[in-house]
């Protein structure tokens, strides 16, 4: 397949460009500093150096694309803010050159609190992770009613906290929110789901949890 990736200097963008050359797809990676990629020189490689609230210069990075794919976010709450930000112009961008499928990472505070949680983690680990963090959900937020609001096959994927550990390919996924009582995912995992939900007629429109 042909794939977008959106942040892909991340950890978790990182991950789902390696992966997908490695799975024999084609990737655009889009991004401010091309010497935060890895991998930077590959036949089915394509780098485009471009700001993601510029709908105008993202359109050429989708443009004939199967799908796009997102790993924007802010490590913290003084970042907040490019995770919607920068959605909003990707899907101006998708919807112009008629892409459909759009798979974006966001993170369980961002929807509803995981049903079978324990008590403590409902009432201590929740709250506070929710205001230690509260405009960087605050804003996923935004971004997610953003995708539900638009044309695009979406999906969202919900990690809970992301480690830098090795691939695992042993990680739960549900659909439909988050995956209770398990707090931690490699980011590796993470990209190695999304690949596997990209043609998955299931997950359309649908919250995916994916945790160790």
């Amino acid at each position: 397949m042909r794939f977008t990736v959106f942040g892909a200097t991340g950890g978790t963008g990182q991950q789902l460009v390696t992966q997908a050359l490695d799975a024999g797809h084609e990737v655009t990676a889009v991004v401010r500093n091309p010497d935060r990629l890895p991998v930077r020189e590959h036949e089915r490689l394509e780098v485009v150096v471009a700001d993601v609230t510029d709908p105008e210069a993202l359109r050429p990075a989708v443009r004939g694309r199967d799908a796009a794919l997102s790993a924007l976010g802010a490590p913290n709450n003084k970042a907040a803010g490019i995770a919607s930000r920068g959605t909003r112009e990707i899907l101006r961008a998708l919807d112009a050159e008629g892409v459909r499928r759009y798979v974006a990472v966001s993170a369980p505070p961002a929807g509803d609190l995981p049903e079978g949680e324990s008590l403590l983690f409902r009432a201590v680990m929740w709250p506070l992770v929710g205001r230690i963090f509260k405009d960087v959900y605050a804003d996923l937020r935004i971004m997610e009613s953003e995708i539900r609001a638009s044309a695009t096959e979406w999906t969202l994927v919900h990690p809970p906290r992301l480690t830098d550990d090795p691939l695992t390919g042993s990680y739960q996924t549900k659909i439909g929110g988050a995956v209770p009582r398990s707090h931690t995912v490699c980011r590796a995992d993470v990209a190695h789901a999304i690949l596997a939900l990209v043609d998955d007629p299931a997950t359309l429109k649908q919250v995916v949890g994916v945790a160790s």
